[in-house]
């Protein structure tokens, strides 16, 4: 019944820059069937994807629930139990949808994550996280360090109401993951966090950050990579440059440029990252993304910088493959795609 639903999904995010009016007023954003923001400052998300209740399992062996980890910003997150035995890695997981986009309990994450949770065999904790324009970056990565938090603090407590999951978990083997804004996410909070080599990881002991899993990171630029400028996109891409260009536009501090850090981890200087703590780092890049450029000069940079990366490539899938489209196709990059990450958590 889900995979039915799921065949249904599909974007058509053109974009209308132009300010025009309609009945509700002016315009003054837009991507098409995503999010209208209006130049009174009203913001319309249509429900182009259905949410789905926790409770719905999209595969046997996997139990998910919602918690409140801020009841005063409404933060709260999905938490997927595999019924497999033993204790397991924590993977902390982080939507995508441009940092204005998507939730937690979007069909499409919904279906991804648990199956993710049962083949791969961890627990997950899917991060229902702020959006932007309403709450702009850098909110998106504080909710994902009061999340991380929030987890070690569960843990100190021993807390019996959340037993069902915590008892599950190794702690010493925590994962931080995400696609596109959410793989951004990720990023950003591993500069925050430091790795397990390092002192930083005293932050947040018990817990200790073994890796990151950044699935087509969202980055960005003021110079046009070669895959942005000709990679040609249908018209139901769920990325496309001026789609992309206006999510940060959106997401990104008042007045910044997309040479800002929180968009451009190159923009000053790949020489930087030398100085960052960095834990194993999986890049998974989709060959017809307009991203692919961007990700692979960003995964040059990590290894020339000495940090230990594992590149996947995808061949003839787009952005956001694994969530959002129902090819035959598709559905074997995304078996792959399992395969690899669960690999790379298990390692």
């Amino acid at each position: 019944m889900i995979r039915k639903n799921m065949a249904a999904i599909s974007f058509d995010p053109r974009v209308n820059l132009q300010v025009s009016k309609n009945s509700h007023g002016v315009i003054s954003e837009e991507i098409e069937g995503l999010i209208r923001v209006y130049k009174d400052g009203r913001i319309e998300r249509p429900p182009i994807v259905p949410n789905i209740p926790c409770n719905v399992a999209p595969v046997d062996d996997v139990t998910a629930k919602d918690v409140v980890i801020d009841k005063f910003t409404n933060l709260w997150a999905r938490i997927y139990v595999t019924k497999r035995s033993g204790i397991l890695p924590l993977l902390v997981y982080f939507h995508g949808g441009g940092f204005c986009v998507a939730s937690a309990a979007w069909i499409c994450y919904h279906e991804f994550l648990a199956n993710l949770a049962s083949k791969a065999g961890c627990i997950i904790v899917s991060v229902n996280y702020r959006l932007a324009p309403e709450n702009r970056l850098p909110t998106a990565y504080e909710d994902g360090i009061k999340t991380i938090m929030w987890v070690k603090q569960q843990t100190l407590n021993c807390s019996p109401e959340h037993n069902w999951w915590l008892s599950r978990c190794n702690f010493s083997s925590l994962f931080l993951a995400g696609d596109s804004a959410g793989a951004n996410i990720a990023y950003n909070m591993a500069t925050r966090l430091g790795s397990s080599n390092n002192l930083d990881c005293m932050i947040i002991k018990p817990l200790c950050l073994k890796g990151i899993i950044l699935i087509q990171p969202f980055f960005g630029g003021e110079a046009r990579t070669l895959s942005e400028k000709n990679m040609a996109q249908p018209a139901n891409s769920a990325l496309t440059l001026s789609a992309s260009d206006t999510y940060w536009l959106l997401s990104l501090p008042l007045g910044s440029t997309r040479d800002h850090p929180y968009c451009n981890p190159l923009a000053n200087g790949a020489s930087k990252l030398r100085d960052q703590r960095f834990p194993a780092t999986m890049v998974c890049i989709s060959e017809m993304d307009i991203l692919k450029d961007r990700n692979l000069e960003f995964c040059a940079a990590l290894v020339n910088a000495g940090k230990r990366v594992e590149k996947m490539i995808y061949k003839g899938v787009g952005h956001a493959f694994q969530v959002l489209l129902n090819s035959h196709l598709s559905q074997i990059r995304v078996q792959e795609m399992v395969s690899h990450l669960k690999a790379f958590i298990h390692q």
